[in-house]
């Protein structure tokens, strides 16, 4: 046989096959496109109807202030109930209020016919929006509301990655309002203990004004010994000191009197740990009345409130104890206590 005929056999064939499969596809494009518009799309539509329009539409805020629930629902039949939920899909009611929504209306008709399509479809279809209705009760901080939503969601789709972040979002909104209230309870204890510190400490200060009113008046009434005359003989030698002269001539004798007292600084350790406790100090009062020798005889506990005892103690201020009209040194002791 010749070759250049079965050359030019096989060129026909190849020819031939092209168009050939160029018309299998564009038949195959023709039926994907009409199976699309004749039976696809219609068949959404219709289960779109059926559940009470496009679920796309935002869910309005009027929803949940719908009429009460119709009377004796449990004695509906399935075409009462898909009726009921036509109703409130068309109201945007998926999930609230509570016994006239379209979920709750749905999931009956499941209840008497659980393999009712419009039903399911209409469930699966809705489930992002009615999602969308619970985290908005979420944000809202009804966490009530936003529980009971999230319940009938997974009555609807158990197994929907969507409740996972739902209910996170949830324990998170918890969290953060519980957070926030305790934050108030700290503030206005803290406002609490503010004001009853200052009102000791005008207690304090109205005391010891009291107390210097008090020793005001009572040393001008104390009676001024008289000095003994002694004999010419017995005149004091030239030199000595004033204050010789001064206890010869028999001057006022008193007890040191606190005239400026100094609040001490609670230790910030002490107050974060909410800790209380006292401290002994022993100081020495000068004739100049400032402190000095300031040191600490006791605490409890230990350590923890001494420095700031002391620095209190060291800026306090006295009226100096007095022997024969002199002012002279004196110890003192006294229990400093911090309570919340």
């Amino acid at each position: 046989m010749d070759t250049r005929y079965i050359l030019d056999t096989r060129r026909h064939a190849r020819g031939v096959v092209r168009p050939v499969v160029i018309a299998i596809i564009a038949v195959i494009v023709l039926l994907a496109l009409g199976a699309w518009f004749l039976i696809i799309k219609p068949h959404q539509e219709l289960i779109m109807a059926d559940s009470g329009g496009h679920p796309s539409t935002p869910v309005s805020i009027a929803a949940s202030s719908a009429a009460p629930p119709p009377a004796n629902v449990a004695a509906m039949d399935i075409d009462q109930l898909l009726a009921e939920a036509r109703k409130a899909m068309n109201e945007q009611r998926y999930l609230a209020p509570a016994g006239n929504n379209a979920y709750e209306f749905y999931l009956r008709v499941l209840e008497k016919q659980p393999g009712n399509r419009v039903a399911s479809d209409a469930l699966r279809e809705t489930f992002p929006f009615a999602a969308n209705s619970a985290e908005q009760s979420i944000n809202s901080r009804d966490f009530n509301e936003a529980q009971r939503q999230i319940d009938l969601l997974a009555k609807a789709d158990p197994t929907n990655f969507t409740l996972t972040i739902l209910r996170s979002k949830l324990d998170a909104q918890r969290k953060l309002l519980d957070k926030q209230q305790q934050q108030a309870l700290d503030q206005q204890k803290a406002q609490e203990l503010a004001a009853q510190k200052a009102a000791a400490d005008k207690a304090a200060a109205d005391q010891l004004a009291a107390q210097q009113k008090s020793v005001a008046a009572e040393q001008p009434k104390k009676p001024v010994e008289q000095p003994t005359r002694q004999p010419a003989q017995s005149t004091p030698a030239a030199g000595e000191n004033n204050t010789a002269a001064a206890a010869a001539a028999g001057g006022p004798t008193s007890e040191a009197v606190l005239v400026k007292s100094v609040e001490p600084n609670y230790p910030a350790t002490a107050l974060r740990s909410h800790q209380s406790g006292w401290v002994i100090v022993s100081f020495t009062i000068l004739p100049n009345g400032r402190t000095d020798n300031v040191t600490v005889v006791s605490s409890q506990p230990r350590r923890v409130f001494d420095r700031a005892a002391m620095d209190a103690v060291s800026r306090y201020r006295f009226t100096p104890a007095m022997k024969d009209g002199v002012a002279v040194p004196s110890v003192r002791s006294q229990k400093i206590e911090f309570n919340l």
